[in-house]
C-alpha cells in the first residue's frame, strides 16, 4: 500500500516536472509586467508629458524612508520623468521577452526604490516582484522569448560565418 502511494507520488511529480520552463517564466514576465504598466500609464498626459497627479506626487507626497528619516526626492520631476519611461519600457520588454535579464535588473532597481517610498507595501507588493524579477535575472526569458530567438538567429550567422582573417 505504501509502495503504490510512493509510485503515484512518483508519478504525480514527475508529470509536473515535465512542464516546460518557458510556461512559468513566459507567466513570471507577463505576471511582472501588469503591474509596472499600468502604473507607468497613469504618469503620462501624452506624449512624454507627465501627468499633473505624478508631479504633484514625486513633488509633494513621495519621500524616501531612509534609516526612520523621511528625505523628499531629489530632482523629482527627472525621478517621475525616469520613472514614468521605466514603468512603460520595461514591462514592454518584459512581455516580448527581449533584454529580459536587464529589464528584470531595471524592475529591481525600481522595486528597491518604491520600497523606500511605500514601506507598507512589502509583503503585499514588493516582496513578490523582487522575487519575480530575481527570478527572471537569474533564469532569463526562456525559450517563449524574443532573447532566445535572436540568440538563436545570431548564433546560426556566427556559425554560418567565414573564419576571422589573419
Amino acid at each position: 500500500m505504501i509502495d503504490r502511494a510512493i509510485a503515484l507520488w512518483n508519478r504525480l511529480d514527475a508529470g509536473l516536472g515535465a512542464v516546460p520552463a518557458a510556461i512559468p517564466l513566459l507567466a513570471l514576465r507577463i505576471a511582472l509586467a501588469i503591474p509596472f504598466w499600468r502604473s507607468g500609464l497613469t504618469k503620462w498626459d501624452g506624449f512624454l508629458n507627465l501627468s499633473t497627479g505624478a508631479r504633484y506626487l514625486f513633488e509633494q507626497e513621495f519621500k524616501l524612508h531612509i534609516f526612520g528619516q523621511a528625505i523628499a526626492y531629489p530632482a523629482p520631476l527627472t525621478m517621475a520623468f525616469l520613472a514614468g519611461l521605466g514603468e512603460i519600457i520595461l514591462p514592454i520588454l518584459l512581455v516580448l521577452g527581449l533584454g529580459t535579464r536587464f529589464a528584470a535588473l531595471g524592475i529591481l532597481a525600481m522595486t528597491i526604490i518604491i520600497q523606500l517610498t511605500v514601506p507598507d507595501g512589502l509583503i503585499n507588493f514588493h516582496l513578490p516582484w523582487f522575487a519575480m524579477a530575481l527570478a527572471l535575472l537569474v533564469y532569463g526569458g526562456g525559450m517563449l522569448s524574443a532573447d532566445r530567438l535572436l540568440g538563436g538567429l545570431f548564433s546560426q550567422r556566427i556559425k554560418g560565418s567565414a573564419p576571422p582573417a589573419r
